[in-house]
């Protein structure tokens, strides 16, 4: 049969193929038959279909996706090298030769099985990475659907370890006794809640002794200078304790609040045995921890009924589910509360409940 027509667009189409039926007749109508056939498909059908696209494995989208997704978005330093090293040590060594298409949900239970000895949050680091490179291979067309379902592992609202009062009172008093620098690194932690790259990128213009304030507005990653977390920065009103710390720290070395006798800036590791040489001095665990400082900030303004609002507007927390962790009370400041139950049958009632604001927390030092 030789088939011939004109598309509706002017174009000519000529088809020649065998009939499969013998006679003149059948052979007729059967062609008939296909050129309807034909005309109602359409052109594109008759169109070739393109082929499939090759879908790269996890080693191969990975530099795409650090590229293309994670340095394009101006991730912070350190969160560019705890993804590098998510995929290095754990994806990639399990998951690097497949492609992403064939990506299946028993991978993601081997994966979780490898990592049994992890705890939880690190586990749920490592799967979060993985489905976040699916949903971007997905937005960017490299897969048609994320091949596998995700589960994280739930995690407890663990209250952070903070120093009571007291402990903290013996930091301050052991860090004075060591030097200035000690105690205004110390300060830094507990009465401003500083994370440590804050700490070590304060600089002396971001003191404001007249005001009694701090600006924060970087954060030092072994050397490199960026952000604080969460993007933003703050201001932070001194304690009177702070604010003496600082004055008397005063120095032309360098723009570094914190710095070495010729000037140049204090590494993070250098603050960790500062506050290590300090905890010891105190009598407490020589962990070198800098971040237990802040946690103590955190949990001192909430023990006092600072409102979780202020709270998060000092630390500089950018989810309130994050400061929330911290309005607790310390065992003390709880067998106290008790004790209020103990007392309304001698007094009648519960006495009267006094607020104090925000503001007035920083104004003091704990006592």
């Amino acid at each position: 049969m030789d088939i011939r027509f004109t598309w509706p667009d002017g174009a000519p189409f000529r088809q020649r193929l065998r009939a499969p039926v013998a006679s003149k007749s059948a052979s007729q109508r059967w062609g008939e038959a296909r050129e309807m056939e034909l005309l109602r498909a359409g052109r594109l059908a008759l169109q070739p279909p393109l082929p499939e696209k090759e879908v790269p494995t996890l080693d191969e989208f990975k530099p795409r996706y650090m590229t293309g997704h994670a340095k394009a978005n101006r991730l912070k330093a350190s969160s560019l090298e705890a993804k590098e090293s998510l995929f290095s040590n754990h994806l990639l060594p399990q998951l690097g030769k497949k492609r992403l298409d064939q990506i299946t949900d028993e991978d993601v239970q081997d994966i979780k099985a490898a990592l049994a000895t992890r705890n939880r949050k690190t586990v749920n680091n490592v799967l979060a990475l993985l489905h976040h490179t699916l949903r971007i291979a997905l937005k960017w067309k490299v897969i048609t659907a994320v091949p596998c379902t995700i589960e994280l592992y739930k995690v407890s609202n663990v209250v952070p370890a903070f120093y009571e009062v007291e402990q903290y009172a013996r930091l301050v008093e052991a860090a004075e006794k060591i030097d200035a620098r000690t105690l205004v690194a110390i300060l830094l932690g507990g009465d401003a809640g500083l994370r440590r790259g804050e700490i070590v990128a304060l600089r002396q213009t971001d003191v404001d002794l007249r005001r009694r304030q701090l600006r924060i507005e970087l954060s030092d990653w072994r050397g490199i200078l960026d952000t604080p977390k969460g993007g933003r920065g703050r201001i932070i009103p001194m304690t009177d304790a702070l604010a003496s710390a600082l004055t008397k720290n005063r120095h032309l070395r360098g723009e570094r609040v914190l710095t070495f006798d010729d000037g140049s800036p204090v590494p993070g590791h250098i603050l960790r045995d500062w506050v290590e040489r300090a905890q010891r001095r105190a009598g407490l665990d020589a962990t070198g921890n800098v971040h237990i400082l802040r946690h103590t900030f955190c949990s001192h303004l909430a023990m006092r009924g600072a409102p979780a609002k202020a709270v998060q507007e000092l630390a500089g927390h950018e989810h309130l589910t994050t400061t929330l962790r911290y309005m607790h009370l310390s065992p003390a400041a709880r067998e106290g509360a008790i004790q209020l139950l103990n007392d309304r049958r001698s007094a009648g009632s519960f006495g009267d409940i006094v607020e104090t604001g925000a503001a007035d927390f920083l104004s003091r030092r704990y006592s």
